[in-house]
C-alpha cells in the first residue's frame, strides 16, 4: 500500500483500441483501414485488410472496466493513448489525418468521463509533418490532451532525423508530452521463431535507436524544453548509452556533431516497464530519479500485472518511489501538483 498521503500512481503506458471504427472515407485503393467485428464474450477482432490483427477485449475502450482493474493494479490515473498500428504512419498523408482525428475524439471522450482518472495523449499523421503539427494544435488546444504517441520511426525514418523537427518544436512551444512507442521496428527479419518475439526481442532494439537519433541527430541539442518519454524502458538505451558517452569522449569529432549523451540521456524519460526489479534500479541509474516513471502495457498481453508491487520490491528509498509513481509522471504531462 502506498504511504499515507501519497499522490495516486500514475501509469504512463496504456493503450486504447475504439470500440468502433468509421467507415472508409478516402478516395484511395487498399488502404488497410481497420474495421472491428464481432468477437467471444467482451472481446472483438481488430480487422486490418480482411484480416484479424488483434483481438482485443473491452479493456480498450470500456472507461468503467478500465477504472476497475486499475483499483486492481493499484494505479490512480492512466495515461491513455491508441494501440501502435493505428499510428497508420502508412495511409496516404490524408486518409492518416482522418484516422488521427478520429482517434483522438474517441480518447479525449473517454477523458471527460473520468478526467480524474484519465489523461489523454493523441495521435499525428507524421509521414506529413505539417499535417502532423496541425492535428497536435488541435488535439492539445481544442480537444485537451496532454501530448502525442509517436513511433520510434516513420516509414523508416528515425525520429532524430531533422525533417521532424519542427513538429517538436511545436511540441516544445505548445508544452505537449512525446511518448515513443516502437512500431514496425528493426531487425524483424533476425528474429527467428513466432511473431510474438516482436515485442519480446525486436522493440528494445527499436527503441534504443530512436532515444540514440535524438542525440546524434542533434534535436536535444536545439530543444532542451523537449518533454520525450520512451516505453519499455528505453529498450536497449540503457546499454548503449555508455558506449556512446565513450565514443563522445575518445573520436576525433563527435564533440563538435552532439551534446554530451549521457547529459542528453538524463533528460529525457522513461517508463520502468521492464519486467524486473533490478533492471527497474538499473534505469534509476543510469537516467536519474527524477526521470523514470510507471507504466504497465495496459491492457495487452504483455502487461505488467504487478506494477506497484514490483517497484516497490525495488529496495529503492520511499522518497525514490514515490518520485517513480507519480511525480515524474505528472512533471513530464505538465500537469499540475498531483493531490492525494
Amino acid at each position: 500500500m502506498p504511504p499515507e498521503g501519497a499522490a495516486p500512481a500514475i501509469d504512463v503506458h496504456t493503450h486504447v483500441v475504439p470500440q468502433e471504427f468509421p467507415r472508409y472515407l478516402g478516395t484511395a485503393v487498399d488502404v488497410p483501414w481497420p474495421s472491428m467485428a464481432p468477437a467471444h464474450a467482451c472481446h472483438r477482432h481488430v480487422m486490418v485488410s480482411g484480416k484479424v490483427y488483434r483481438t482485443v477485449s473491452h479493456q480498450c475502450w470500456d472507461c468503467t472496466v478500465r477504472q476497475q482493474d486499475m483499483q486492481r493494479l493499484g494505479i490512480g490515473r492512466q495515461v491513455l493513448s491508441p494501440m501502435p498500428e493505428l499510428l497508420s504512419y502508412w495511409f496516404p498523408a490524408q486518409d492518416g489525418a482522418a484516422i488521427c482525428r478520429f482517434l483522438n475524439e474517441t480518447i479525449a471522450s473517454m477523458v471527460s468521463e473520468a478526467p480524474s482518472a484519465f489523461v489523454g495523449l493523441a495521435a499525428v499523421p507524421l509521414q506529413d509533418v505539417s499535417l502532423a503539427i496541425a492535428e497536435l494544435d488541435h488535439a492539445v488546444h481544442t480537444l485537451g490532451l496532454r501530448g502525442v504517441e509517436i513511433a520510434g520511426n516513420i516509414n523508416e525514418d528515425v525520429i532524430g532525423h531533422p525533417k521532424f523537427l519542427p513538429f517538436f518544436e511545436a511540441a516544445v512551444a505548445w508544452g505537449a508530452a512525446v511518448f515513443v512507442h516502437p512500431l514496425r521496428p528493426a531487425g524483424l527479419n533476425r528474429l527467428v521463431g513466432p511473431p510474438a518475439l516482436e515485442q519480446a526481442v525486436a522493440f528494445p532494439g527499436e527503441t534504443g535507436l530512436a532515444a540514440a537519433s535524438m542525440i546524434t541527430g542533434g534535436t536535444l541539442a536545439k530543444l532542451p524544453g523537449l518533454r520525450i518519454a520512451y516505453s519499455h524502458g528505453g529498450g536497449s538505451f540503457q546499454a548503449l548509452l555508455p558506449r556512446m558517452q565513450h565514443a563522445w569522449s575518445q573520436l576525433p569529432g563527435l564533440r563538435e556533431q552532439f551534446i554530451e549523451p549521457a547529459t542528453a540521456a538524463r533528460s529525457m524519460y522513461y517508463d520502468d516497464l521492464v519486467y524486473d526489479a533490478a533492471t527497474i534500479r538499473r534505469l534509476v541509474d543510469v537516467f536519474g530519479a527524477t526521470q523514470v516513471m510507471v507504466g504497465t502495457d495496459y491492457p495487452f498481453s504483455i502487461m505488467d500485472n504487478e506494477p506497484i508491487g514490483r517497484l516497490e520490491s525495488t529496495g529503492l528509498t520511499p522518497d525514490v518511489i514515490e518520485l517513480l509513481r507519480s511525480a515524474n509522471a505528472a512533471r513530464w504531462l505538465g500537469l499540475p501538483a498531483v493531490q492525494s
